[in-house]
C-alpha cells in the first residue's frame, strides 16, 4: 500500500528570489563539472551548493563538502532565503518542454512518500545502484538532514483521474511558482492545501505501486538514512520525518511522460576486439551497412539514425559507428539468439531490451568488457543526444559509438513487475525533474 501525504515544504522566498531559475538545478547525477561551475557563479544561493559541493584537497572530516552544504542550508534558513510551509501541501506541477519542435507538457505532484523496502512491492525499481554514490548521498543526508530532490516515480492512472482532481482543485488560480530554467523547459507549481484533496490522492494512490523513474540512488541512501536515524534517536517512531521521501508522481499514461535513448560511447576498449567487432557480430546478428559522411557520422542517404532504428515492430535494432571505420552498421539480433545466449539468466522482458542485447551481446560477450569495466566512466559514457555521441567518435574522443532506440515505458513496468533490474543507464526521461523547486526538510 503505497502512502503519499501532504507535508510542509522548504521553499525559496519569493521575496529573496525573484527568478527560480537563479537557483534551481537538473538532479546532481546529470551536472558535469562545467556546468557544476556554471552553476556556482551564476548565483549565491544556486542550490548547487547543497545537491554537488565542491572538493578540496583541504577538506578534513569536520570541513568538508556535505558540512558546508549543512552550513549554507541552515544559513539560507535562518536568513529567510528559504522558508518552509506553515499549511502542508501537495505541489502540482506543470513542466513544458519541446523536443524536434513538438511541445510537451508533463504534469505531476510532489507529496511526501512512506519509504518501504523494494521486496514489498510497493515502491519498485528499474536500475542497479552503486555503492559508492549511496555512500556519498548518505553523507550528505546526514548533515543537512533534508530531501533536495524529490525522486521520479511513476503509477499507473490511465483515467488521468489524480491529476484531474488536483487541477480542478486549482483551476482559475494563478501559480504560485512560474519560470523557465536554462533548458528552456517552462516550469508551474500549485500549492494545493484543501485536506479533502488530500485526502482524495491518497485514497486514490493507495492500492497503486509506484516505479522509480530516476533517484534509485536517492531512494536507497534513503532507507539507508532512516535505519541511522533509527539507530541513534531514542524514541523513534514511524511517524518520524525519516521514514519518509520527497517524492515526484507522474502518471505512466500521461502524454507528456517522455523517454529518450541513453546512448553508449565506448571510450577504452580493446582496440584489436572493437576493429573486428562488425565481423564478430555477424554469427549472432543480422547485418545492415549504413554509408556515413566522415566527419558527422550521419547516414548519407538523406535518413537519420531514428529513421534507420525506428521500426513498427518491436525488433531490437542497434546502431554501431566505430571510429576510421567509412561505414556504420544496425545490428539486429537474429531470432533465438538472446534466448539461447542467456535465457537461463533473465527473463524474456528482459532479453528483449535493446540495452540487454547492447550491454550482454555486444559489450561483454563480443567486447570482453566486465561489469566493473562498464561502471567506470573513463571506459563507457552516455549520452541522450546522437549529435554528442558520433562527435566524439569522430574527434577521436571514443572508440565507437552505440545509437539506441528509448526503452518504452510498458518495458520498465513489466521489468520492475517481474523484480529483475535494467543494465545501467537504461532510460533517460527528459525532461529531469527540476532541482530546487520544493524541499524536504527532515527534521
Amino acid at each position: 500500500m503505497a502512502q503519499v501525504v501532504p507535508f510542509r515544504g522548504v521553499v525559496y522566498s519569493p521575496l529573496k528570489i525573484q527568478d527560480l531559475a537563479d537557483v534551481t538545478t537538473p538532479p546532481y547525477d546529470v551536472i558535469s563539472p562545467e556546468e557544476q561551475t556554471a552553476f556556482y557563479n551564476h548565483h549565491p544561493q544556486n542550490i548547487i551548493r547543497l545537491i554537488l559541493g565542491k572538493t578540496f584537497e583541504t577538506d578534513t572530516d569536520t570541513d568538508n563538502r556535505y558540512t558546508r552544504s549543512a552550513a549554507f542550508f541552515n544559513d539560507w534558513l535562518a536568513k529567510g532565503i528559504l522558508v518552509q510551509d506553515t499549511t502542508p501541501c501537495i505541489y502540482l506541477t506543470s513542466t513544458e518542454f519541446s523536443i524536434h519542435s513538438q511541445i510537451f507538457t508533463r504534469w505531476g505532484l510532489i507529496a511526501q512518500v512512506a519509504l518501504e523496502p523494494f521486496e514489498k512491492g510497493v515502491v519498485l525499481p528499474h536500475e542497479k545502484t552503486f555503492s559508492h554514490v549511496k555512500s556519498e548521498r548518505l553523507e550528505l543526508m546526514k548533515s543537512c538532514h533534508a530531501n533536495f530532490s524529490p525522486i521520479f516515480s511513476l503509477y499507473s492512472d490511465p483515467a488521468q483521474t489524480i491529476v484531474d482532481m488536483l487541477r480542478l482543485s486549482v483551476s482559475g488560480q494563478t501559480p504560485d511558482m512560474t519560470f523557465t530554467d536554462t533548458t528552456n523547459c517552462k516550469h508551474r507549481l500549485w500549492r494545493v492545501s484543501d485536506p479533502m484533496v488530500h485526502q482524495k490522492v491518497s485514497e486514490a494512490m493507495s492500492p497503486t505501486s509506484l516505479f522509480i523513474a530516476d533517484g534509485h540512488h536517492r531512494y536507497e541512501t534513503a532507507l539507508n538514512y532512516r535505519q541511522w536515524v533509527a539507530d541513534t534517536t531514542p524514541g523513534f517512531s514511524p511517524k518520524h520525518p525519516a521514514n519518509f521521501i520527497m517524492m515526484y508522481l507522474c502518471a505512466m499514461e500521461d502524454p507528456g511522460l517522455v523517454i529518450l535513448p541513453a546512448h553508449r560511447i565506448l571510450k577504452a576498449g580493446n582496440s584489436q576486439k572493437v576493429e573486428t567487432l562488425i565481423d564478430a557480430a555477424d554469427a549472432f546478428c543480422t547485418i545492415q551497412r549504413i554509408a556515413i559522411d566522415p566527419a558527422s557520422g550521419m547516414p548519407i542517404d538523406g535518413q537519420s539514425w531514428e529513421t534507420v532504428l525506428n521500426t513498427t515492430d518491436s525488433e531490437t535494432r542497434i546502431g554501431v559507428v566505430i571510429r576510421h571505420h567509412g561505414e556504420a552498421c544496425c545490428l539486429t539480433p537474429k531470432p533465438g539468439v538472446m534466448q539461447q545466449l542467456f535465457g537461463a539468466e533473465m527473463t524474456g522482458a528482459m532479453l528483449e531490451l535493446d540495452v540487454t542485447v547492447l550491454t550482454r551481446l555486444l559489450l561483454m560477450e563480443l567486447l570482453g568488457l566486465d561489469s566493473r569495466q562498464l561502471d567506470r566512466e573513463g571506459v563507457i559514457a552516455y549520452s541522450s543526444r546522437i549529435e554528442t555521441a558520433l562527435e566524439a567518435v569522430c574527434s577521436g574522443d571514443g572508440d565507437a559509438a552505440f545509437i539506441l532506440n528509448p526503452t518504452r515505458i510498458d518495458q520498465v513496468k513489466r521489468i520492475a513487475e517481474s523484480g529483475e533490474t535494467m543494465p545501467r543507464k537504461s532510460t533517460y526521461f527528459y525532461p529531469k525533474v527540476i532541482t530546487g523547486q520544493v524541499i524536504n526538510h527532515l527534521m
